[in-house]
């Protein structure tokens, strides 16, 4: 065997072994998300954990240092992708020509399609939001406002591009915005989850385009 050839191998063996740990990485993460949506972070053992993720508790601490990092970095990972999403929506949206107040729109929808996937995730994530005593408050912060820029860096375009107000608060808007599909969704999921993510995106469009944009829809 050369070096170049072993190299690769180590390479290979090296993509092999992150793919392995992301895949259980994901499944301690789906564990853990659903039984704290379920039963509060205090009730939720590593034992319980481990078991619904198909792994063994010494596996949990391999990934993770203690119950509180894995809960840190299930937030993290869960609004990582949350901010992906919109971010990809947003972009789609421009890509093809279409203004700032369509991106906007297209991140309600692409909001709304994130929390009917991961509907236990984002009651954490909002039952979080007002537990200002927890250790990991510092981090809820820094990944509610890593979602939160997105919109703020549209609303920023829009306004550059004179399609809204310089008047307009970027920042207290983009709050509101994520705020609104937040709830709304959960609202959603709870009581009426028999209309289609079309009708309350229909709703939340109307809302965006009457206060934000001042146009009726």
């Amino acid at each position: 065997m050369n070096e170049h050839t072993a190299r690769n191998g180590t390479i290979a063996s090296m993509d092999s072994s992150n793919t392995r740990r992301d895949a259980t990485r994901r499944k301690l993460f789906e564990a853990a998300v659903t039984l704290i949506a379920e039963q509060g972070f205090s009730s939720t053992t590593v034992d319980e954990i481990a078991e619904r993720a198909g792994v063994a508790k010494g596996t949990v601490y391999y990934n993770f240092a203690s119950k509180n990092v894995l809960f840190e970095e299930l937030l993290r990972h869960g609004i990582e992708l949350l901010a992906t999403s919109l971010q990809a929506a947003a972009d789609e949206v421009t890509d093809r020509g279409g203004s700032r107040i369509d991106a906007l729109d297209a991140m309600i929808w692409a909001g709304l399609d994130f929390i009917s996937r991961y509907p236990a995730l984002t009651q954490l994530y909002v039952a979080e939001l007002w537990r200002t005593n927890r250790a990991w408050q510092s981090t809820l912060m820094v990944v509610r406002q890593r979602a939160i820029t997105v919109v703020e860096d549209v609303l920023r375009e829009a306004v550059a591009g004179e399609e809204l107000s310089e008047e307009i608060d970027i920042p207290l808007t983009a709050s509101a915005l994520f705020g609104m599909v937040l709830v709304a969704a959960l609202d959603w999921q709870s009581y009426q989850p028999d209309r289609s993510i079309d009708e309350v995106h229909a709703a939340l469009s109307r809302l965006l385009q009457g206060r934000v944009t001042g146009r009726p829809a």
